[in-house]
């Protein structure tokens, strides 16, 4: 059972929604404009901001539905909840689909906190609203929200699990986001 729940959450995150919802609707492949990237960062600059707050939404949602269930078939089991977390989030990252180009898995991890560690996702969520707001930089606004929900986690999490679960997930943010983080540095990362 834990084994199918795993392979079931890397499935659930590996469905590329961005590619999908803007190859149906718009007739475009989200990989070829823009940054290239398959989140809703991007499919908003590309279809616009009713498509990239849907694609938010199912790549947050499939995140959460995989944990949510592990949580109510194996309860109190905190490591197979965050190993179906931690695969979901890699499935969006790594998608089979997608010869393993994925995206950078910002809302799908948004998704998993949801569940695992809900005062975390708030905060970051919050967070990443108010730098977008004010430096119109989203790859800096998941970064900071990432490091928050990482802080929260510490002093929230119901099982010491979840909050180890929130420091792994941070750490591969870093490593998607390892483009972002130069142009950052270099003061060349696109605005949003």
């Amino acid at each position: 059972m834990p084994y199918a729940l795993v392979v079931l959450g890397y499935l659930s995150g590996s469905i590329p929604f961005g590619v999908l919802l803007t190859r149906w609707l718009r007739g475009v492949d989200v990989r070829q404009e823009g940054s290239g990237n398959i989140g809703a960062t991007n499919v908003t600059r590309v279809a616009g901001k009713k498509l990239g707050a849907v694609v938010l939404l199912l790549d947050a949602l499939k995140g959460a539905l995989p944990v949510a269930l592990a949580l109510r078939m194996m309860p109190g089991q905190p490591m197979v909840h965050v190993l179906v977390g931690l695969s979901a989030v890699l499935g969006h990252v790594y998608p089979v689909w997608l010869k393993l180009q994925g995206g950078k898995g910002v809302a799908t991890a948004l998704g998993v906190l949801v569940v695992l560690v809900p005062v975390a996702a708030v905060a970051g969520a919050v967070v990443y609203a108010v730098i977008l707001s004010v430096w119109r930089v989203s790859s800096l606004g998941s970064l900071a929200a990432g490091a928050t929900a990482v802080a929260t986690s510490a002093v929230t999490a119901d099982e010491m699990e979840y909050a180890g679960l929130s420091a792994v997930l941070f750490v591969l943010m870093l490593w998607t986001h390892r483009g972002n983080i130069q142009r950052l540095l270099r003061h060349t990362e696109r605005r949003f």
